[in-house]
């Protein structure tokens, strides 16, 4: 893709006008385009959010869909990309007067709960998110019955990986510290 695609792909993303409940995501040239998610899905998120706020040592703030601006490889425009969930340090009130599509800049963890595109948020999304450096990604793959955390990134990927099955504790290195408990994953 040469820089004038690349921009009006760019140019015709940031136009969508997406139809209300749907998401739509640029990701390494593709635009994607979401359906609503199931309860099992939303159930997850709040299960994984509820314990963030009761046991992390770090007090965070959590975004459920919250538009990130990341780097992409080759020549396709940025990535517009949006996580299930991203914590981040209160303190760092990052949130406050943040674009609709933020830097990744400070972010503590982002999160994906496999639905619409498993393989995307398996391989796509985490390689983007060892990218822009985000040192946490939690995939938590349904299909598989399992919870992936990726950590330490470096350039494309992540150097480590922590596995978990569903029903199994998952610790969760700083700033949040503690054993996530998966059993409610199932």
């Amino acid at each position: 893709m040469n820089a004038t695609d690349s921009e009006i792909l760019l140019e015709l993303f940031l136009a969508l006008d997406t139809p209300e409940g749907l998401r739509a995501e640029l990701v390494e040239g593709v635009i994607l385009v979401a359906l609503p998610f199931d309860g099992t899905h939303c159930h997850i998120i709040s299960c994984l959010a509820d314990q963030v706020y009761d046991a992390s040592a770090t007090d965070m703030q959590v975004s459920e869909f919250k538009g990130l601006r990341l780097t992409s490889g080759e020549h396709h425009p940025p990535n517009h990309v949006i996580p299930d969930a991203t914590f981040l340090p209160e303190e760092l009130q990052l949130l406050r007067n943040a674009p609709p599509w933020m830097e990744p800049d400070g972010l503590a963890m982002v999160v994906e709960v496999t639905s619409n595109y498993p393989q995307l948020d398996r391989t796509t999304k985490r390689i983007c998110y060892a990218r822009a450096g985000i040192p946490l990604y939690l995939l938590v793959d349904r299909e598989k019955s399992q919870v992936s955390l990726f950590s330490k990134p470096h350039r494309d990927e992540y150097t480590e990986v922590h596995l978990a099955a569903f029903g199994e504790p998952l610790a969760l290195p700083a700033p949040f510290e503690f054993e996530l408990d998966t059993k409610d994953f199932l």
